[in-house]
């Protein structure tokens, strides 16, 4: 039963008390609805209305001020910052998440349509239009510096640090021995019951190389699959830093004056095609492109390191990481690199190749053709998580304690243990403030 209370006018009304029932009379409904648009939060929506004539009694329960707040189920790790879970492994066989909303994508699509329908051209910024951001250049020299040390530090360390690799699966494993947990989804997984064939790893195994097609004229013709051959295969990650503003003489790239007209989705003015100029091979060149590459990397630096030496290229390789994925973080927001939806096909440039070499879910389907769409960061410089060890010379970790082990990128793990000061958002993750039970003990744990 809703109890009356006396009644008060608007005037009388202090909005700064909280928890008490209101009782408003008013003549006019112009004044109530406005108190019903202002900031009110009800806790209990229920409302009581009578007539009297010309006077008309609504009567709220529990009003207040306080904005309302959203329900987030996961508060106690938004406040505490610790034990963050790892990103999902999507499923194989289904297409992944588009990184921009679907709702967004169709809108522009809209508007862009509507556009060339007026014959008005799209309009466009650097360097959506083939021009240089010019403030992005130091970055793309900057990522490019850093992803040299980063190379040579990871090979440094791999002679410190024991890596090891499964043969079936892609499963990375740092540590001096190797660990029992029954995760392997290879072809014969069945015959060794989940267990890994574990081999020595590589500095490929730290480091995943992700390639992309080398383009002179980003903005010119597609890359056709009988043409594929043509193009060299560079790190995606050099190739975003050459197209913002890089100079390589052994991958030139061409430098646009005038910015390109397009009218929907049709090239009504790129400048003309121009080919491609002759490389001056040469000694120095070659020595720098080989510094580019993770390719025989390990053979390069053959000498390992003094003792005194590894915690000082530990911490030069994680900073290294760290302005990588900075700098790379920074360049895709300005420049535009596709990947496959369904594999780890990456290119850079405003659209993608035509290349039919997808053969993941459905891929008959398409062609072969890669179902293109705007990359992550991920995507372009992946991460690759390992189990994150406290102890390397302890014993293995175990199935029955998976649930209590954190992860970490792989090289995080490498550099923190040879004794790197690790940044702190990389903590979470790797769970440091629980401590592993016993196997027999494990079961008692809530």
């Amino acid at each position: 039963m809703l109890q009356q209370f006396p009644a008060v006018s608007l005037a009388s009304w202090n909005p700064s008390q909280r928890g008490v029932c209101l009782g408003i009379v008013e003549h006019k409904w112009p004044h109530l609805q406005a108190l019903r648009s202002s900031s009110l939060r009800r806790k209990v929506g229920h409302k009581k209305s009578l007539t009297y004539g010309s006077t008309t009694l609504v009567t709220f329960c529990y009003g207040s001020r306080r904005p309302a707040q959203r329900f987030n189920s996961n508060k106690k790790e938004t406040r505490n910052g610790q034990n963050v879970d790892l990103p999902p492994v999507l499923p194989k066989k289904q297409k992944k998440p588009y990184p921009i909303p679907l709702k967004t994508i169709q809108q522009n699509a809209r508007a862009d349509k509507k556009l060339a329908e007026m014959g008005i051209e799209k309009p466009l910024e650097p360097p959506k239009n083939g021009l240089l951001v010019r403030d992005l250049v130091p970055v793309a020299y900057e990522v490019l510096d850093a992803w040299k040390i980063l190379i040579r530090g990871v090979a440094l360390l791999l002679h410190v640090v024991p890596v090891h690799a499964c043969s079936e699966c892609s499963e990375v494993h740092v540590a001096q021995n190797v660990h029992a947990i029954q995760n392997c989804h290879g072809q014969t997984s069945a015959k060794r019951r989940s267990f890994h064939s574990w081999v020595k790893g590589s500095i490929n195994d730290i480091l995943l190389p992700i390639e992309s097609y080398h383009m002179y004229d980003p903005f010119g013709l597609r890359i056709k699959h009988e043409t594929r051959f043509y193009y060299d295969r560079i790190p995606a990650l050099v190739e975003l830093c050459i197209q913002a503003g890089v100079d390589l003489p052994d991958y030139p790239s061409r430098r646009r004056t005038k910015p390109v007209r397009i009218i929907g989705k049709k090239v009504i003015d790129r400048g003309g095609l121009v080919e491609e100029p002759q490389r001056l091979l040469s000694l120095d060149s070659t020595s720098q492109m080989t510094d580019l590459d993770t390719h025989r990397a390990f053979e390069r630096y053959p000498n390992p390191p003094t003792e005194q030496e590894v915690p000082r290229i530990a911490q030069e390789t994680i900073r290294a990481y760290e302005k990588v994925r900075w700098g790379v973080t920074k360049l895709m927001k300005k420049y535009t690199v596709k990947a496959c939806g369904y594999c780890s096909e990456v290119h850079v440039g405003p659209w993608g190749h035509n290349v039919k070499l997808c053969g993941e879910f459905k891929h008959q389907w398409r062609d072969g053709k890669h179902g293109w769409q705007d990359a992550t960061v991920d995507e372009v410089f992946p991460p690759n998580y390992v189990w994150h060890v406290q102890d390397p010379k302890g014993p293995p970790l175990r199935s029955a304690l998976k649930r209590f082990y954190g992860k970490t990128p792989a090289v995080v793990e490498l550099c923190m243990q040879v004794g790197a000061q690790i940044p702190d958002r990389y903590k979470p993750m790797m769970r440091l403030d629980i401590v592993i039970p016993e196997s027999d003990e494990a079961f008692l744990v809530a």
